[in-house]
């Protein structure tokens, strides 16, 4: 048998050098620390020794997908797909699909998610033009700024590779309600429900879309469960959306916020608690409380135009001004 070559039922299969093995790993253990720079010369130089080898490719997208250049990782990810020995649920695909989206190629990103084996309705083939639409994937969570100050919130799935921000985030994320954030594709956590539902949680990539809706914290003074809810109620029938941030946001050691945690999700009308990713420990509720005895005063996010957010507050207050009131408005994101 020729040398560096083995067979697999039959088929040839191109063994790695030594010398692709080193330059890869290395290259690796560089992109853990964050050279990319110098882990591209070495995954370059990888694919120089092997350029036969799909994963060669591969890795080279994937560095081009952690260096958001998805011109370059569109470019290797489709040498490494057309090198592949399978294609159905081959990883090369979902990261082609995934920098076809970050460029808006929708032709080429149906195909990835085809060639990956998803199903793609009638409606997502229609318009080669316009992105995939009607695949019904349903609701998940996406971990927002996860090299930073992390925050776990709730959206729904537009396709594989973007989910809307539906949860009002809060000001350190940078995020709005109603942005679209590109997400990578292997969940990097879950959160469970108590009927035995499961979210997948994904890591932002990037921002694909900006909300114009700004975000604002107020003080809510609600004498009842029901008050908050009435506000949260108007924001949403207006459009836009209010959150309670009093008891919908939990504090999350790392760790515990990529593993598989508990969530009030799906159950009824809210979609909470969302996750806010701190240093050590703080427990595994943090401060969300279900339990806790009711406070009046309340720290809210609401997402609403500038025009509209007094409006908002001064209708809710209308309705029962003697069980509420609202102060310290301000524009935060």
């Amino acid at each position: 048998m020729q040398a560096g070559i083995v067979r697999i039922f039959g088929k040839g299969r191109h063994r790695p050098s030594a010398s692709w093995r080193q330059a890869t790993d290395r290259a690796f253990t560089l992109i853990g620390d964050g050279r990319y720079e110098d882990a591209g010369a070495l995954l370059t130089r990888a694919a120089d020794l092997e350029p036969w080898l799909s994963e060669s490719w591969f890795n080279l997208a994937l560095l081009h997908k952690f260096r958001h250049d998805w011109e370059q990782a569109r470019t290797a990810g489709l040498r490494a797909v057309a090198l592949l020995d399978r294609s159905g649920g081959a990883p090369d695909w979902w990261n082609v699909g995934i920098a076809a989206t970050a460029l808006q190629d929708w032709p080429l990103a149906r195909r990835a998610w085809q060639a990956y084996g998803l199903r793609m309705p009638a409606s997502a083939a229609a318009a080669p033009g316009e992105p995939p639409t009607g695949m019904d994937l349903g609701s998940a969570a996406v971990r927002l700024s996860p090299e930073g100050e992390a925050e776990v919130v709730w959206g729904n799935r537009v396709d594989p590779a973007r989910i809307e921000v539906l949860s009002v985030p809060l000001p350190s994320s940078g995020r709005r309600w109603g942005e679209v954030v590109l997400h990578d594709g292997v969940p990097n956590g879950e959160r469970t429900t108590a009927g035995g539902e499961s979210f997948p949680v994904f890591d932002e990539i990037e921002l694909w879309a900006p909300s114009p809706v700004p975000t604002w914290v107020v003080l809510l003074e609600a004498a009842t469960e029901e008050d908050r809810d009435a506000l949260e109620k108007l924001a949403a029938d207006a459009g836009f959306a209010a959150e309670d941030w009093s008891s919908s946001v939990r504090l999350l050691c790392r760790s515990c916020s990529e593993s598989r945690m508990p969530s009030e999700a799906g159950e009824g009308d809210r979609q909470d608690p969302h996750d806010h990713s701190e240093p050590g420990h703080p427990g595994p509720l943090g401060h969300h409380n279900p339990g806790a005895r009711w406070a009046p005063e309340r720290e809210c996010g609401i997402a609403a135009p500038r025009e509209l957010v007094r409006g908002l507050l001064d209708g809710w207050i209308a309705d029962s001004p003697d069980s509420r009131g609202w102060r310290d408005l301000e524009e935060v994101c």
